[in-house]
């Protein structure tokens, strides 16, 4: 008889009344059990004539949702509008997922964005007298003032051997190439860092050379995500985060906005169906 504890006694699990003969059930990973639907926020307004001037500026902004085309940006002026009437107008538009700021630099002003809940509706705080809510797939102003002014990458050196660098050289020039030779329409060129070998010397590097920008948008609707626009034109930096702000995809983008970042034509469509709802409650 062998010795082998294998030939002796049977594999643990198998064989004869190892196996349940009732019927358990698997114990799958409980599933959300609710899916996220737009619910109209009902607003009540006792004395309509009060607000009349709020009840046009929401006419506007559906007329404007209603004709939209892609490529366009549409702006509705607030600055017509007393306290009471802005607050319902703010009340009435609420607060989105995607938020954009935007840095004063020389003659750069600074600007505050925040989409509203109805995608493509984006509500611009800056100077005085500047309030406003613009009608596009992304606030117009951002993008012109994302870059400050930035043009091509600096390539200068890049074949002189540095301690730490490996990877920095060729992306550098591949994003130089992409970002001087886009033209309108074409798609997205996206280097995803997270799968490529790299240094912090290499990150380093890819910082300095493309500069900072002066747009950052923080978006949650696809997660925790943070898009920075670089100092070389159509150059971005997105970064998704999980819930415990750990960095999980590092991508550099190059790209006239990210979509991560852009409302849908389709979501523009349903933003007026839906503000419709809440102006008729409204009245």
């Amino acid at each position: 008889m062998s010795s082998s504890p294998f030939a002796t006694q049977p594999p643990v699990g198998f064989g004869p009344g190892s196996q349940s003969t009732e019927d358990e059930g698997l114990a799958y990973l409980q599933m959300p059990s609710g899916m996220r639907t737009f619910e109209a926020h009902l607003i009540e307004v006792e004395d309509k004539d009060r607000y009349a001037p709020a009840f046009t500026v929401l006419e506007e902004v559906i007329a404007a949702l209603e004709s939209w085309q892609p490529g366009e940006s549409r702006i509705i002026d607030l600055a017509h509008l007393d306290a009471a009437n802005l607050a319902l107008v703010d009340e009435a538009m609420g607060e989105g997922e995607v938020a954009v700021k935007v840095e004063g630099r020389g003659d750069v002003r600074p600007m505050e964005i925040q989409e509203a809940t109805f995608a493509g509706v984006w509500r611009l705080r800056g100077a005085a007298g500047s309030d406003r809510i613009e009608i596009g797939a992304f606030p117009r102003g951002a993008v012109v003032r994302a870059f400050g002014g930035g043009a091509g990458i600096d390539l200068s050196g890049l074949d002189v051997p540095t301690p730490g660098i490996f990877n920095a050289p060729a992306l550098l020039v591949e994003i130089d190439d992409r970002a001087r030779n886009r033209q309108p329409g074409d798609g997205a060129h996206v280097i995803n860092l997270s799968l490529l070998p790299h240094t912090p010397e290499d990150l380093a590097m890819l910082d300095a050379r493309l500069g900072p920008g002066a747009t950052t948008v923080l978006s949650r609707g696809y997660g925790n995500c943070r898009i920075d626009a670089t100092g070389t034109r159509h150059v971005w930096r997105v970064r998704f985060y999980n819930s415990q702000d750990m960095l999980i995809l590092d991508t550099i983008e190059v790209s006239e906005v990210p979509e991560v970042a852009c409302a849908a034509r389709e979501d523009i469509a349903d933003s007026a169906e839906r503000l419709v709802e809440v102006l008729a409650a409204m009245r």
